[in-house]
């Protein structure tokens, strides 16, 4: 219905001609009425049929002349006033007169003056009255309409996805929004067609045709999905049909975040291309993590990025004593600091300017602030890049690592858990062989603490996970600015796959960890299926309302230095051992002994302050074997050490 009002085009004006034919409708309408009610309440004085054929030409006639004369049909109906009153009146004093002149001219028809002008004066009355009420009507009609349709731009037509109690919890929630409308539910199949649930009937869908159909008949806009479990258990079908038939997808957040008492209210959005990846987020008891950190001092590393701010956030709901942010990004750190002031007014948190790789910088929030737990989340993470900056991946990932593991030994700090990646398996790239340096440091220190070569209380765990969904640089954001802009959409490699998990997700992860953890592990988890990049792109198109490859291009540029077509499986039998959550596991990785660990480490840093690259990269492939460079000028050294290997 709305669709065919919008058609109408109502910021056009009439037609003139088409204003004067109603004008002279209502005015012989007028007439009309004004016989009928003489004829009723005053004796007839002449032949009914005759006069009424005459009078209702000589109105016809009559008004069409002084309407002509006086312009009325040429004043916009919307726009009318009080001077457009005064021409209606004239007109009709006009038509009145000349009707008054062909009565005394009229042959046969015989009139007494009293009759004569009560009939005018009731057909002048009538004719000024139907013209000004019709104008008043037009101009109320037209005022409706445009509110309405104004009104209909601005609030989406939604049907909500499913019956269940959070799904029907929406109807309540919208009840009084500016910007949504419920009209219905939405099942698959048709077993509760007709029926109505909360004074909302539920419609149902089969196939893509079913979309088209309540789209067109019932304006629909969009649909709603409760939760984004809801919308992952559709992506293939109905989120599919929505894509296709140019329905918007949205989904809504929990109806209630409380923060420190506080009610947030969040709003309905559309849905991301996050909601639907991945597979159902690890179960984890919170209870048992905030209970484990609560009344606490804790220093986060890298706290303004991705997984340190979510961190932080996540933390400052756990009752925690005091918050240290540690991070180099001055704009990061004051957007994280703006946040958390204003969503966590009673957190005690002190940001600190610093780098890890500066160890008088670290050592003044240790000494200063004595944290109890400590989240290392402070890396250079973009595999690209670190390629071609390999000294500087190894000044923050394998010596910044150190300097803050020290630190922890130091200042007698109970646990740290280090943030790692799944590209530390089996190495292709500087980045990934730089975090497992970093992972085989700790894991090591840890091992000599236990055996008591080296003084300290520390217990050290590592986690590890893919990528992050969302995270600052990451393939998601870039897709997604890449559309914004018309496209193309770049992917490397038409075959390449990545695992992907949220970042909530993999900030309880760390949590759940620093819980469990026992020392000297590297916690991974099941990640699910791995996602191809480029239906992953096609999807985001979709998502965007656009055709892939007719609207917004797809181009495969190649494969960047040290990438791998397929990430490591974190998380199978042959390369973890369970532990007492079954989506958790722990990673089988050799030891190493700390001393020789110290001596090689030492060692990389020299050579990266002095820029050795070809000699780093040498060391860093034998104190990590299992690095195999993949699409990089590094392969040579591979070669290299193979042939050294072959005559010994």
């Amino acid at each position: 219905m709305y669709r065919l009002i919008e058609k109408l085009h109502l910021d056009r004006y009439l037609s003139a001609k088409l204003i004067l034919a109603i004008d002279l409708g209502l005015s012989v309408l007028a007439s009309l009425c004004a016989l009928m009610l003489a004829e009723l309440f005053v004796s007839s004085l002449m032949p009914i049929g005759k006069f009424a054929l005459y009078w209702l030409v000589g109105s016809i006639l009559f008004s069409g002349l002084c309407f002509y004369l006086m312009r009325t049909y040429h004043a916009v109906i919307r726009h009318s006033s009080l001077r457009e009153i005064g021409r209606f009146a004239l007109a009709v004093i006009g038509k009145e007169f000349l009707l008054f002149w062909g009565m005394w001219f009229w042959p046969s028809i015989t009139f007494t003056w009293p009759h004569a002008i009560a009939l005018l004066t009731l057909d002048g009355l009538l004719s000024l009255a139907f013209l000004v009420l019709m104008r008043v009507l037009m101009i109320v009609v037209y005022d409706l309409m445009k509110s309405r349709i104004r009104s209909r731009r601005t609030r989406l037509n939604v049907l909500v996805y499913g019956t269940s109690d959070k799904s029907v919890a929406q109807v309540t929630r919208l009840q009084n929004s500016p910007h949504y409308q419920v009209v219905g539910f939405l099942t698959y199949g048709p077993r509760l067609k007709n029926h109505m649930i909360a004074d909302c009937r539920v419609y149902y869908f089969e196939k893509q045709e079913s979309m088209e159909f309540l789209k067109e008949r019932y304006d629909v806009d969009a649909v709603l999905f409760a939760n984004n479990e809801e919308a992952k258990f559709e992506q293939e079908r109905l989120i599919r049909y929505c894509m296709d038939t140019e329905l918007k997808i949205l989904v809504a957040p929990p109806i209630d975040e409380v923060i420190d008492g506080k009610v947030m209210r969040q709003s309905i959005r559309e849905i991301k291309i996050e909601d639907l990846l991945g597979r159902p987020e690890i179960k984890i008891s919170m209870e048992e993590i905030i209970a484990n950190f609560r009344d606490k001092t804790i220093l986060v590393t890298g706290a303004a990025g991705s997984i340190g701010s979510e961190l932080c956030r996540q933390l400052a709901t756990f009752g925690i004593r005091e918050l240290i942010l540690f991070d180099n990004a001055e704009t990061p750190m004051h957007n994280i600091r703006l946040e958390l002031e204003e969503r966590y007014p009673n957190l005690k948190f002190i940001p600190v300017i610093g780098d890890v790789r500066l160890k008088a910088r670290l050592d003044f929030a240790f000494r200063h602030y004595h944290p109890q737990v400590v989240f290392h989340a402070a890396a250079y993470k973009h595999v690209p890049l670190m390629e071609e900056n390999p000294c500087e991946a190894v000044y923050v990932n394998v010596a910044g690592s150190r300097n803050v593991a020290d630190k922890c030994i130091e200042y007698g700090v109970e646990k740290m858990v280090m943030i790692s990646t799944d590209k530390a398996v089996n190495p292709t790239n500087i980045m990934g062989c730089t975090k497992r340096l970093a992972e085989i440091y700790v894991q090591s220190l840890g091992l000599a603490i236990e055996q008591g070569k080296v003084a300290g209380k520390t217990k050290f765990v590592t986690t590890r996970f893919g990528n992050v969904l969302g995270s600052n640089g990451s393939v998601i954001p870039r897709f997604r600015e890449q559309i914004g802009k018309g496209g193309p959409v770049t992917v490397t490699h038409p075959e390449i796959t990545r695992f992907f998990m949220t970042i909530p997700e993999a900030c309880r992860l760390v949590m759940e960890a620093a819980t469990m953890t026992s020392g000297n592990q590297i916690f991974v988890f099941d990640m699910g299926e791995s996602v191809k990049i480029a239906q992953l792109a096609e999807r985001m198109i979709k998502l965007a309302g656009f055709t892939p490859n007719r609207d917004i291009k797809i181009e495969f540029t190649g494969l960047r230095p040290g990438e791998k077509l397929y990430e490591e499986v974190l998380s199978n039998a042959e390369n973890t051992l369970a532990t007492d959550h079954d989506r958790i596991r722990i990673a089988k990785v050799r030891d190493y002994d700390y001393a020789e660990v110290v001596t090689a480490t030492d060692r990389l840093e020299e050579l990266a302050s002095e820029v050795e690259i070809p000699d780093m990269v040498r060391l860093m492939k034998r104190t990590v074997p299992e690095f195999k460079s993949k699409n990089s000028h590094f392969e040579e050294y591979d070669h290299e050490i193979e042939n050294q290997n072959k005559n010994k």
